[in-house]
């Protein structure tokens, strides 16, 4: 019972946190362009521009990361990258090149600044996933639905939230805004130096609370995954297409999403970013419930529905007239809730079912890195196509990549989760 007391303990900890990461994360690697393009006096290829080459080398760093967990453990990797982070929220502050200060400022130290943020955020989200997937195994989908929470409370507070903030009250000034990340991330850094362990067994713990090791694990022992396994197998094609696909979708319609509607006339984002929070807010929820479909009926079943749910974002933005659609906006938003719920939870539930536990960082350096080959430049190709009004071939495109996603989940139905003898829905 003492046991379970102090599991608890960690497990909310580790759960507070991990919203905290993809709250950092999602902001930082993806949405905060959204803010920085309403209010920044440099064109929307300029200000896009840190973060392409930025996604290019993250291909590189989520290799590295992973290794680093591998080799020196989560914290020892994490802290100091955090540190780093933080430089990098200072110096966009600090570049200015705002509107509302006639354009002046240095668009060097923007450019080093946001590719410093965008290349160290990454390790956020894959701390996250990486402790959630060593504490959990029953409970690994509900965890994760909680732990992603993070990634739409951002689209509340940060996009939706602070865009109106800054525009009302900060007079078009997103300063204040950065310098308040810094600071948050260095009080996170010095919480997960004092009170985190990487594994429950360095705690004299079990996954999931229990008083045993877990009964998928005995008998085998770890193995380094090399790229060669990865690419030599069926599950590993598998894993990389299917969600490569879903991802590359959530980064291309969330990237460009303020482009799309700035296009359609005066008055539609503002009136968008209503819809945005609506959708970020049911995101929180969805959060969850994909992570609770995972832990009842299994990863694959719940990768499907999520693919379908793909839909609605992207029609959303395909369908919207001149001057915007409330109905469509609607539509748009609940497709923001499941993508940004969903994808997020779902994607290290897929490679803990598809490698377990123990492989699931050693595969997910490997696989993550590949996908994230055309994810980054998805918002990039959206904004080129937008910007020279061509909106609907960029959304037919992407209609096409969720078909061949949701087909490539459809051959998984017949895979058994790693961890099967220690998943409820396994079991039966």
């Amino acid at each position: 019972m003492a046991k379970n007391k102090k599991f608890l303990g960690y497990g909310i900890l580790l759960s507070v946190l991990g919203i905290v990461f993809m709250f950092l994360y999602s902001g930082l690697q993806n949405d905060q362009i959204n803010i920085i393009q309403e209010f920044s006096a440099w064109s929307g290829d300029a200000t896009m521009a840190p973060m392409t080459v930025g996604n290019f080398v993250c291909i590189v760093l989520t290799f590295l990361y992973g290794t680093m967990f591998i080799k020196f453990g989560v914290k020892k990797s994490l802290i100091p990258t955090m540190i780093i982070c933080a430089v990098g929220c200072l110096g966009i502050a600090a570049a200015n090149g705002l509107s509302c200060n006639d354009g002046a400022g240095n668009y060097t130290l923007y450019f080093v600044s946001l590719f410093i943020t965008r290349c160290t955020c990454m390790m956020l989200q894959m701390a996250g996933f990486q402790l959630v997937a060593s504490w959990f195994v029953r409970f690994r989908g509900q965890i994760m639905g909680i732990v992603t929470v993070g990634s739409p409370l951002f689209s509340v507070i940060g996009t939706a939230g602070m865009t109106g903030l800054i525009r009302g009250n900060f007079g078009g000034d997103y300063r204040p805004f950065y310098i308040g990340i810094a600071v948050l991330l260095v009080i996170v850094a010095i919480v997960v130096g004092f009170l985190i362990k990487d594994t429950p067994e360095e705690a004299g713990l079990y996954p999931d609370g229990a008083d045993h090791a877990p009964k998928s694990e005995a008998g085998g022992e770890e193995v380094k995954l090399t790229i060669k396994d990865i690419l030599t197998t069926k599950k590993g094609w598998q894993v990389i297409i299917s969600f490569g696909a879903l991802t590359f979708i959530i980064n291309a319609c969330m990237g460009s999403m303020a482009m799309r509607y700035l296009t359609l006339g005066d008055g539609v984002w503002p009136t968008a970013t209503k819809y945005l929070a609506i959708g970020a807010i049911l995101g929180i929820p969805m959060s969850y419930v994909f992570g609770l479909i995972d832990d009842k009926v299994g990863t694959v079943k719940a990768a499907i529905v999520l693919g379908l749910c793909e839909l609605l974002p992207i029609l959303g933005l395909m369908l919207q007239p001149e001057g915007g659609s409330v109905p469509l906006m609607l539509m748009w938003g609940f497709g923001v809730a499941c993508m940004t719920g969903g994808v997020p939870t779902l994607h290290p539930c897929i490679m803990a079912f598809a490698y377990g536990r123990r492989e699931y960082q050693s595969a997910n350096r490997i696989i993550m890195a590949i996908q994230l080959i055309p994810s980054a430049v998805a918002a990039q190709i959206m904004v080129g196509f937008i910007g020279k009004g061509q909106a609907a071939s960029a959304y037919i495109m992407l209609l096409i990549i969720l078909a061949v996603g949701i087909v490539t989940l459809l051959t998984m139905l017949g895979m058994k989760d790693a961890n099967a003898a220690d998943r409820d829905y396994g079991k039966k």
